[in-house]
C-alpha cells in the first residue's frame, strides 16, 4: 500500500473504518503492468492509474477504445482497465455498453469509479440511471478510499440536504475525517484548501 493511502487511513476515525463493508483497495491484486489502454484512457485525477492519463478532449477515442476492450480481454477481473473501458464508451455516447464496466470496477471498490459511477447516479446521466441514496453510498465509499472528489462532494451534498432521507451513514464526525483526509492531498493548491476549510466549519458547526 501506498504511503499515501496509509496516511488516509490512519485519518479516518475508527467508527469509518469498523464499517463491515469497508476494505481499502489493495491495488497490487491485480496487473500493474501499463498498458496502450492506460496511455490512451487513464484520468489524470486517478488515484491509482499507472499512466499519466488524459483529459477527455485529448483522448482518442477510437484508438483508446479498441486497445481498452483488448486489455480487458486480456485482463477481464482488473478494475482499472474496466473503469477505463467504461469512460471511454461514457465519452463515445455508448453509456448503456458501459454500464457492466462500470459495475465490474464498482464491484471491486476501485476508487475512481466508485465516485465517477455515484456521481452518474446522482445526476442520471450516460445511461445510468437517477438514483440519488446510490448515489450516496457509492460516493461515500469512494471518500472511504480515499478518493479527493468523494471526500469533499459526500460531505457538500449531505451538508445541503441532497441526501436527506437516504439511509447511507452521514456522521459528521466520520465527514471531519474525510475533511482532514483531504486536507492532506490539496497541498498548497489555495482554493481547494479554502473549500476543504470552508466545509470543515460548516460540519463543526453542524456539531455544536
Amino acid at each position: 500500500m501506498r504511503s499515501l493511502d496509509v496516511a488516509v487511513l490512519l485519518l479516518l476515525p475508527v467508527a469509518a473504518l469498523a464499517d463491515g463493508d469497508f476494505r481499502p483497495f489493495d491495488p497490487s491484486k491485480y496487473s500493474q503492468t501499463v498498458t496502450d489502454c492506460d496511455r490512451l484512457a487513464a484520468h489524470p485525477d486517478d488515484p491509482y492509474h499507472v499512466a499519466p492519463g488524459n483529459e477527455r478532449k485529448d483522448i482518442d477515442l477510437p484508438a483508446a477504445m479498441a486497445a481498452c476492450e483488448a486489455a480487458v480481454k486480456k485482463d477481464p477481473d482488473n478494475p482499472r482497465l474496466n473503469y477505463q473501458l467504461a469512460r471511454v464508451y461514457g465519452y463515445s455516447g455508448m453509456g448503456e455498453k458501459a454500464i457492466p464496466y462500470r459495475a465490474a470496477a464498482v464491484d471491486a471498490d476501485y476508487p475512481q469509479s466508485l465516485f465517477v459511477v455515484g456521481y452518474l447516479h446522482l445526476l442520471g446521466l450516460n445511461q445510468q440511471p437517477q438514483d440519488t441514496c446510490r448515489a450516496a453510498e457509492l460516493i461515500r465509499r469512494s471518500a472511504q478510499q480515499g478518493r479527493l472528489a468523494g471526500q469533499v462532494g459526500f460531505v457538500r451534498w449531505s451538508l445541503n440536504g441532497t441526501f436527506a432521507g437516504c439511509p447511507v451513514r452521514q456522521d459528521p464526525a466520520e465527514m471531519l475525517g474525510f475533511l482532514e483526509a483531504a486536507k492532506s492531498q490539496v497541498g498548497g493548491d489555495f482554493y481547494r484548501s479554502q473549500l476543504v476549510d470552508l466545509l470543515t466549519e460548516q460540519v463543526q458547526a453542524r456539531m455544536e
